[in-house]
């Protein structure tokens, strides 16, 4: 067989007709891993990392495994034993000596010599994956087209049991680079004083990058990846922090811009617009939460946050996956105190009060929109 040959000896040509003919895939993979180990448990492997994703390969038809051999006979043809699930897009035959013909498939799951195989393999795919991305970008991002999804469900399945295999291989659009960028070159590229990974969670990085608190933070210097995928939230909350930065949602978390004197400054301010705030809260009613001031809206006049620490993406997630158990946020309507919108409400507060009210409902409804959020009466807002 191919793979108990010497890997001089094999061309790349006879590696191809092998991967075609043994999977059924007529597109040449990305990779090609050949490789012996000798010591307490040897073995062979002769693994393909795929160019696309099969068109079962997200559905609970598609089944894992490596072809498992015995002195080149065939014990198994699908192991899953062999192959970690965030690395299920591997296909390949490993071939030990030490393993019996007559083995049965219960006694595999719990034979030694087995998960000693597994581990290396789990190892070395994790290295020609990041050898991959150091190398070869371009070859790189072709793969993570076809499956970087199933390294970031690899990353947050099992509460990130497995999140040391797959973090440093994940890559997200950086803001302000334009392009995917991994978690390590976020880190080494962060700007001085920046002592968070900041992200941005929504359904696409145009509207993504107006966001006020992107338009702040990129005054500052500071990047912020652009999550687009809903399992894309999930990998912060997984991992927490990223080389001792931690993660922080610019939609629902203090950016830590503001010094101490700054903050006391907001709490002034806050005093001082007290009866604003009051005002716009009654006029609005049920349909937001709390209403607060925000220095960190750049030259938006609003915004709406969630008020619990669950995203707007993630309650969409929820509603989509599980409608019975979702339950919706609540809003909360950030305004800028220096913008002339919120200013001129403020004006008319005391000089026209149903001009004011005018005010706040078509500002909140701005921030809905903003947020990517229905408006619940859409012919009411046309005719502010």
């Amino acid at each position: 067989p191919i793979w108990q040959r010497d890997k001089k000896d094999v061309t790349e040509e006879e590696y191809e007709t092998f991967y075609r003919d043994k999977f059924f895939d007529y597109n040449k993979p990305l990779r090609t891993i050949h490789y012996n180990v000798e010591g307490n448990v040897s073995f062979k492997a002769l693994l393909y990392i795929p160019g696309k994703a099969p068109y079962d390969f997200y559905t609970k038809d598609y089944k894992r495994g490596l072809q498992l051999y015995s002195s080149g006979v065939l014990i198994m043809d699908n192991c899953e034993d062999l192959l970690p699930e965030h690395f299920r897009f591997v296909r390949g035959v490993v071939d030990s000596q030490d393993l019996s013909l007559n083995i049965s498939r219960e006694m595999l799951q719990h034979n030694r010599q087995l998960t000693i195989i597994a581990r290396n393999i789990e190892k070395k795919i994790k290295s020609e994956l990041k050898a991959m991305l150091e190398n070869d970008r371009e070859k790189y991002e072709e793969f993570y087209a076809a499956f970087g999804r199933q390294l970031k469900y690899g990353t947050v399945s099992d509460y990130g049991a497995h999140k040391e295999a797959t973090q440093d291989l994940l890559l997200f659009y950086s803001h302000k680079q334009g392009k995917l960028v991994s978690l390590k070159e976020y880190v080494d590229a962060m700007a001085e004083g920046q002592e968070k990974v900041y992200y941005a969670p929504g359904e696409n990085k145009e509207r993504l990058s107006k966001l006020p608190q992107v338009e702040t933070l990129t005054k500052k210097g500071y990047d912020v990846l652009l999550f687009t995928e809903d399992v894309d939230e999930f990998v912060p909350q997984t991992l927490m922090t990223y080389m001792e930065k931690p993660f922080c949602n610019v939609s629902t978390e203090d950016l830590g811009l503001q010094t101490e004197e700054e903050k006391k400054q907001a709490e002034e301010k806050a005093e001082e617009m007290k009866g604003l705030l009051t005002f716009v809260k009654e006029t609005l009613g049920d349909q937001v939460k709390e209403v607060k001031l925000s220095s960190e809206l750049g030259s938006h006049p609003v915004c709406m946050p969630p008020a619990e620490g669950m995203s707007f993406e993630m309650e969409k997630y929820m509603k989509r996956a599980n409608p019975e158990f979702a339950f919706p946020v609540g809003r909360v309507l950030e305004l800028n105190p220096e913008h002339e919108a919120v200013q001129a409400m403020q004006k008319a507060m005391t000089e026209d009060p149903e001009k004011a009210k005018d005010y706040a409902k078509l500002l909140c409804y701005q921030a809905q929109l903003m947020a990517e959020l229905p408006l619940d009466d859409p012919y009411a807002y046309t005719e502010l």
